[in-house]
């Protein structure tokens, strides 16, 4: 996700209110759940389900902890970012949500009500909620997510992108699987066998602590 200001485009959140305050969180659906584990796909994030993708940030370390957005500028790969979390927010994204939504902390179920949020701005929850990944709810989120295709098929901001089709099978896969009330595992790696013990992870990087996750 790029830093950006307000966007002028978006439409106006209404968000549920009790008199002028916001009352709670957005619910949690199997439609709304696997939208946002698709945009966890399309950010790399993912982690086969894991939590330890809420503290994935850009380029692949983990943040120390989820007590707060790490803020932290990262280089790789000819780009330079503060992205961080699941949905790899950029730090005034974050903030911005967090104050809208009455956020404390970093973990996974304040990321997720953030990134509902960035989704109701951009005009793309009613569509999520039909519960069918389209062409016009990628590209609502595309200027969210830049890993997400315009109708062009593109990034909006030039950067790497997921092909359509092949979010929406990651998409249709992960919510016939909510809907069944099965466990949540990429249908990529299902089938793979559980690989031997690792040993301590001694350098930090995402790679040793999934493999810890894993055994």
């Amino acid at each position: 996700m790029l830093e950006a200001g307000p966007d002028p485009s978006a439409p106006p959140v209404s968000l549920p209110t009790t008199g002028s305050r916001f009352s709670g969180p957005y619910p949690i659906t199997p439609e709304r759940r696997a939208l946002l584990n698709t945009i966890r796909y399309a950010e790399g994030t993912w982690a086969n389900g894991q939590d330890i993708g809420y503290r994935i940030m850009f380029g692949g370390g983990l943040a120390p902890g989820l007590e707060r957005h790490p803020d932290r500028v990262i280089r790789s790969g000819g780009y330079a970012s503060a992205a961080a979390g699941a949905y790899q927010f950029m730090p005034f994204t974050w903030s911005m949500a967090s104050r809208m939504l009455g956020l404390q902390g970093f973990g996974p179920d304040v990321q997720d009500q953030a990134a509902l949020l960035l989704v109701h701005r951009r005009g793309g929850l009613s569509l999520a909620d039909q519960g069918t990944f389209t062409r016009e709810l990628a590209a609502k989120l595309a200027p969210e997510w830049a890993s997400f295709p315009t109708l062009a098929g593109h990034s909006f901001y030039g950067q790497p992108v997921k092909r359509y089709d092949g979010l929406r099978r990651f998409y249709e896969n992960n919510l016939a699987q909510l809907r069944a009330g099965q466990g949540l595992v990429d249908p990529s790696v299902a089938s793979v066998p559980t690989p031997p013990p690792a040993p301590p992870c001694s350098d930090g990087s995402l790679e040793c602590a999934l493999r810890q996750v894993a055994n």
